[in-house]
């Protein structure tokens, strides 16, 4: 169980370093698409004038390595799990507990702290202070909702596949 927790935290830290690099050095329409409609409204100049440069290069290698260490968790996890002769169940509850975690954090750590209690993002984005929905925590259920089940079926998935491994 110590590993599938070290996992689960250090994915809640990739994802954390995912947005904020996303956030300092790829500003995009996919990242505003996150945000309460106001605010991507607010910002729908500047990502129109955004300049194609060496900054949003290394943002976008930034995030690619990134989402490679966040699937290297779960292949860990997985490879760690066989070697210890884990069922199917005991694999579904790992990739569950690790992707629990993870959506716990997303929902609890970034939407309700990071996005209505600080100013992380109007620093970044001063033209979105005062925009109402920083304060509006769970303007996303639906999204949030689908993941969960995605996280569910996913954790599913991968323990078929590492339990049916030879």
């Amino acid at each position: 169980m110590g590993l599938t927790l070290l996992l689960g935290c250090l994915g809640c830290i990739l994802l954390f370093l995912a947005i904020w690099g996303v956030t300092v050095t790829l500003p995009t329409r996919r990242l505003a698409a996150n945000f309460p409609k106001d605010v991507q409204e607010a910002l729908k100049p500047r990502l129109d004038a955004l300049p194609f440069t060496w900054k949003r290069v290394l943002g976008f290698v930034i995030l690619v390595g990134l989402i490679a260490a966040y699937l290297g968790l779960f292949i860990v996890g997985g490879l760690d799990g066989k070697a210890r002769g884990f069922t199917f169940l005991q694999f579904f509850v790992r990739f569950l507990v690790i992707g629990g975690m993870i959506k716990a954090f997303d929902i609890i750590g970034l939407d309700y702290f990071l996005l209505t209690k600080t100013h992380f993002f109007q620093h970044y984005f001063p033209e979105t202070e005062g925009c109402a929905g920083w304060k509006n925590f769970g303007y996303n259920r639906a999204q949030q909702l689908r993941q969960i089940i995605l996280t569910v079926l996913g954790s599913l998935a991968m323990a078929w596949l590492f339990s049916h491994l030879a």
